[in-house]
């Protein structure tokens, strides 16, 4: 396991080797495809507000990874939105029911 930040040398070359590559450094589609190893798996985490006029809110949400050019070159990704945070939310109520059912029947 390696892990590298945004002042971290070479991480295109460290994001190269990588199986798993979660990104979270907090710029908007970082990640490119040069970056990812073919068949890796990669997580997305990122999520920041870009402006966006077309938008009601003037905003959207865009991950670290660019998204449309990584897709094809990797096994599996997380999308931004619609992704990580659902899941995050699902693992948190199998939690809370785990707990529960603890509680209750121990």
């Amino acid at each position: 396991m390696t892990v590298c930040h945004s002042h971290s040398k070479n991480i295109a070359d460290e994001c190269r080797q990588a199986d798993i590559l979660i990104a979270a450094i907090g710029i908007p589609e970082y990640v490119t495809a040069d970056m990812v190893k073919p068949g890796a798996v990669v997580i997305d985490v990122g999520t920041t507000r870009v402006p966006d006029a077309t938008r009601p809110s003037g905003y959207r949400l865009s991950g670290d990874v660019k998204f449309d050019e990584v897709a094809p070159k990797c096994s599996f990704i997380s999308p931004v939105p619609g992704g990580v945070g659902p899941m995050t939310i699902c693992m948190l109520m199998l939690n809370t029911l785990s707990a529960g059912k603890h509680e209750f029947y121990d």
